[in-house]
């Protein structure tokens, strides 16, 4: 039996998946239209910094929802985070289209309604895993997790064609419309559920980045996720530049997808997997395999590369958050996981930042090699130091059974 029967099955996360999966693919075709929309309504001598401006705003803000809203947040269930963000997201992202019909939308006003739809979204993340743990037993959160990870990546994959043909037929604005709807569709879903009483709401604003601080494999995991998106920032600023089309494009992102996709599915036939030695094989293995990309090979060793690297990236995220699942009750993961979500929200954008200069000096061949490089060392350099932990516990063990056997 397939390991995600009993997942979709579930009476109440079974009833909510529907609608993750239609926002996924919403958001798949956004990733389109958000950087389209603004090429038409920023100044000319300025689109390339509204791009990027609007790119950020619809994802930068969730790092100080996660810090700011969290006195407000904390102790509400998962289905309620949940529901609140996609709300959130509805309400703004259905505003920009009706501006656009009323002749009204300003870039200025678009770049608020993207970063205003995007307070919530740590907070949003960390309800949809919370709610994996709070209504799953411990043996399907990893099947579930990577049932996660395979409907956002699928969505990289079929959400861009979609958007093309729908931004052709009906404009970009259209796209955001339908994005809104799925975003409706999924915080009626959330809000309709009933799972546990949440805890009383007094707490910290850094409460859940204090919780990472005192443990140090969530410390760990924190800071090998953070250089881990740090170091992949740089990618899409080399592959449309590395690439040779448009249609070049489209087919080395959907290499890495469908890779991606296949991989994130494995994971989850695998109920034994070990999770730190699968993340930090992950981290090793993508950086291994993306080095070769920017070596003058052909195209097709080039799309399989990328493939190859999507099927090694696959496991990250669903092991990763794994991890925390089993390090923190499930009545204390929401401000755990949204202090998460802040960290690796900010890290990519920041790594996108840093990679444009160095693409430009060095051209994109050059900057895929040394991110392959980089992440590659530091999958070395975290296997180095959990081996080194785990023979720190041992050494003990083994000094005591040797004192234990006189004779």
């Amino acid at each position: 039996m397939s390991p995600y029967w009993p997942v979709v099955r579930d009476r109440v996360f079974g009833r909510v998946l529907p609608g993750l999966a239609l926002s996924a693919l919403g958001d798949g075709m956004s990733a389109v239209a958000i950087g389209w929309l603004a090429v038409q309504y920023a100044p000319h001598e300025q689109r390339a910094l509204w791009v990027g401006l609007t790119v950020a705003a619809y994802t930068l803000p969730g790092a100080v929802g996660a810090v700011v809203l969290a006195p407000l947040l904390h102790g509400r269930g998962g289905a309620h985070l949940a529901a609140l963000d996609a709300a959130l997201r509805a309400v703004c992202l259905g505003a920009v289209p009706i501006l656009v019909w009323l002749d009204a939308l300003t870039i200025g006003r678009y770049a608020a309604l993207l970063a205003c739809s995007a307070l919530l979204s740590a907070w949003g993340s960390a309800g949809r895993y919370t709610l994996v743990a709070q209504v799953l037993p411990t043996e399907l959160h990893l099947p579930a997790n990577a049932l996660l990870t395979v409907l956002t990546e699928a969505s990289t994959v079929a959400g861009p064609m979609l958007a093309g043909l729908l931004i052709a037929w009906l404009g970009a604005a259209a796209v955001l419309a339908v994005d809104a709807a799925t975003f409706a569709i999924l915080a009626v879903s959330f809000a309709l559920l009933r799972t546990r009483a949440p805890l009383p709401r007094r707490a910290h604003r850094t409460a859940g980045f204090a919780a990472i601080r005192r443990d140090r494999h969530l410390f760990g995991l924190m800071v090998l996720s953070f250089w881990f998106f740090l170091l992949f920032g740089p990618i899409p600023v080399a592959v449309p530049l590395f690439a040779s089309s448009a249609q070049d494009v489209s087919l080395l992102y959907a290499a890495f997808g469908v890779g991606a996709v296949v991989g994130a599915i494995a994971t989850g036939h695998l109920p034994h997997l070990p999770l730190w030695p699968a993340a930090i094989g992950s981290v090793l293995a993508f950086g291994l395999l993306l080095t070769p990309l920017g070596l003058g090979l052909p195209r097709w060793a080039d799309l399989l590369t990328l493939a190859l690297a999507g099927l090694a990236w696959a496991p990250y995220p669903t092991a990763s958050v794994s991890l925390v699942q089993r390090a923190v009750p499930a009545e204390r993961l929401p401000p755990v996981l949204a202090a998460r979500g802040a960290v690796l929200v900010v890290s990519t954008p920041l790594g996108t930042l840093l990679g444009a200069p160095l693409v430009q000096a060095a051209g994109p061949a050059t900057t895929l090699v040394a991110c392959g490089v980089a992440t590659a060392a530091l999958g070395t350099v975290a296997l180095f130091i959990r081996l080194r932990a785990r023979a720190a516990v041992t050494a003990p063990l083994g000094g005591m059974a040797h004192h234990g056997h006189p004779g």
